[in-house]
């Protein structure tokens, strides 16, 4: 997921039939969904744009909307009408095909319309699309719904994302949703849990939903190897930072240790160090600054963090001896067969929580941060990028970035499987994004 997400068509088996009153209750409750994750904005915060890569929260909700206007009623609809046509170019992202659009940097700019016509025509279209979905004879339509949606899931999480940002950089500190602490603290000790490796298969299993990225299903070898049975936690990070690992070229990619010397960075995004002394820094969150809790996962990392703590973690910590980032196949490999839950979007919480013990297993592989892997992006063997406009961002990014896998806490629950492949640039780090660690065995 790049800072814009790029849908691509869904793959389906062709034999699968839609249940029509499932799909509108599905597109139901994400749309209300959106409406109230925005419910606790005002209209100016839904206005405002804190750097490029964000995006105002009144653009998400009109974008969204614009897809199912553009790629759906357009092509399906009898009669076609756009609600007004200059939106058409007003809140196109990436789509060259569909024609020129708005400049992303200024997308905050757009005061006109205002948040109350984007309500307006949001609510239009979905008035349109439920009568589409009762009455069209087109699969392909249904298809293009059901990408619609797992379309504005990404958005969502990018809302909350984008708006964490937006709230940071206000000096009083304002929360989008007050309530800390989450939950009382928990430790769990870090513990490797051993993976035979072999032959193993990666990608979608062709059930369900899923992006052409994550096709085709085909085998890879992996070697033995071991997953740590938890993420990587707040008082780890905390013991990198003052062992200086901000400031010891020695852990750091070449790219990685030019970033942080041009950023000035001493600490991960949200971070306020104590300026001297024992004390423990605090960190934004969405609930307001609080203090930091170490036994939480570290979030809001980039590749090039996630990577130095790895080396740091391998040459001195002598129980994490060979500690480094997993591939995607060996984290996919390990998933199969867990079940998508966790601490997710719905629960609410907004926030990593720690890991809870529950046998000798894998903890917390789905939800709280996404996971950075080693792996670039790139295409599957065999892989074809879907047809149409709707395929026209996704293999186009398969450079200079890297995979993260299993979700965050702001990730909804239904968008998620094991073979999902969220990708971005190797200095992303306002996504909630950390790590879990790796050896070979």
């Amino acid at each position: 997921m790049n800072p814009t997400p790029r849908p691509v068509a869904p793959q389906r088996a062709p034999d699968t039939l839609y249940n029509r009153a499932g799909l509108v209750r599905h597109y139901t409750a994400v749309r209300e969904r959106s409406r109230a994750l925005a419910a606790p904005l005002s209209p100016e915060d839904c206005q405002a744009q804190s750097m490029p890569d964000a995006s105002p929260t009144k653009w998400h909700l009109a974008h969204v909307t614009w897809f199912f206007e553009t790629f759906v009623l357009e092509r399906f609809e009898a009669g076609f009408k756009a609600y007004e046509p200059s939106f058409r170019m007003l809140f196109n992202s990436y789509y060259q095909g569909v024609g020129e659009p708005f400049s992303r940097p200024q997308r905050g700019l757009l005061t006109r319309p205002d948040l109350a016509t984007v309500w307006q025509w949001r609510e239009q279209v979905d008035a349109r699309i439920v009568r589409l979905i009762e009455h069209t004879d087109s699969d392909d339509a249904l298809r293009l719904i059901e990408l619609g949606l797992h379309h504005e899931q990404q958005h969502q999480e990018l809302l909350l994302t984008d708006v964490k940002h937006l709230l940071s950089i206000n000096p009083l500190r304002p929360a989008y949703r007050r309530h800390w602490p989450l939950v009382p603290v928990t430790t769990v000790a870090p513990r490797w849990v051993d993976h035979p490796g072999g032959l193993v298969e990666v990608g979608h299993t062709g059930q369900g939903f899923a992006f052409d990225n994550e096709l085709p299903r085909h085998r890879q070898w992996l070697e033995p190897y071991a997953l740590m049975n938890r993420l990587v936690t707040h008082g780890e990070w905390w013991a990198f930072v003052q062992d200086g690992g901000y400031t010891e070229p020695r852990w750091w990619l070449a790219a990685g240790w030019d970033w942080v010397r041009a950023q000035g960075l001493r600490a991960p995004l949200y971070w306020t160090l104590p300026s001297q002394g024992p004390e423990l820094p605090t960190v934004f969150t969405l609930h307001g600054e609080v203090p930091l809790d170490l036994h939480t996962p570290v979030t809001h990392i980039s590749h090039f963090e996630a990577d130095a703590f790895a080396r740091w973690a391998a040459a001195t910590q002598a129980d994490w001896a060979g500690a480094r980032l997993p591939s995607e196949a060996e984290w996919e490999a390990a998933a199969a067969g867990l079940p998508v839950q966790g601490n997710l979007q719905e629960g609410n919480a907004l926030h990593p929580l720690p890991a809870r013990a529950a046998g000798d297993g894998l903890l917390q592989m789905y939800g709280d941060v996404w996971e950075w892997t080693g792996s670039s992006y790139s295409a599957y063997p065999g892989y074809q990028p879907a047809e149409g406009a709707v395929g026209e961002y996704n293999g186009k990014f398969m450079i200079n970035q890297y995979v993260l896998r299993g979700g965050s806490c702001a990730t909804p629950a239904a968008h998620l499987r094991a073979s999902y492949r969220n990708f971005f640039p190797t200095d992303a780090r306002w996504q909630f994004s950390g790590l879990r660690l790796a050896r070979t065995l």
